[in-house]
């Protein structure tokens, strides 16, 4: 498939982390580190009942992040793994996903907590985070995560995250 899809960013995430190196690896390491993420003033209307929620996902762009390779080592393995079967931020399409906290929702502000995402990156999107739709019924698997959910919250990213190195995980 070559067809390209454009997208613009509707805002941007301000976080405390202004390097790539030492941030968290997921929100679970980040859990009451506040954020604001701050719409396009236009986009403001567009956030009237999310305070409503007590959570929501945010999809962005991981924009200091280039190339990618189709195996990579994640931090919480030493195993090499297919790239899907990681949330590795080098990607074909470096699109981040994380579930944060509402704390508050101010004009075109959405404060939040548990962001784990660098200072400035390009807000694409925000949808509420609904258990009915988004918890699986039934047994669910974690792959290769299964028993690691102890070390993220330890784990902080290192040069991985900004060199060509194979191990650019994001677990």
């Amino acid at each position: 498939m070559s067809e390209t899809i454009a997208m613009r960013p509707i805002g941007i995430i301000h976080s405390p982390f202004t390097t790539l190196e030492g941030m968290p690896i997921q929100p679970g390491g980040a859990r009451e580190v506040l954020g604001q993420v701050v719409l396009d003033a236009d986009l403001a209307p567009a956030l009237a009942d999310v305070d409503g929620f007590s959570h929501v996902y945010l999809l962005y762009c991981f924009h200091q992040s280039t190339g990618f390779k189709t195996t990579v080592t994640p931090y919480l393995d030493d195993t090499p793994r297919g790239l899907f079967a990681t949330r590795a931020p080098k990607r074909p399409n470096p699109i981040g996903l994380s579930v944060v906290e509402v704390v508050s929702v101010a004009g075109n502000v959405l404060t939040v907590r548990g962001i784990d995402v660098l200072d400035g990156t390009p807000l694409l999107d925000i949808k509420p985070y609904a258990p009915a739709f988004d918890a699986p019924a039934g047994p669910v698997r974690s792959g290769w995560l299964d028993g690691r959910k102890d070390a993220v919250a330890a784990t902080r990213s290192d040069a991985r995250f900004v060199t060509a190195n194979e191990g650019a995980g994001r677990e």
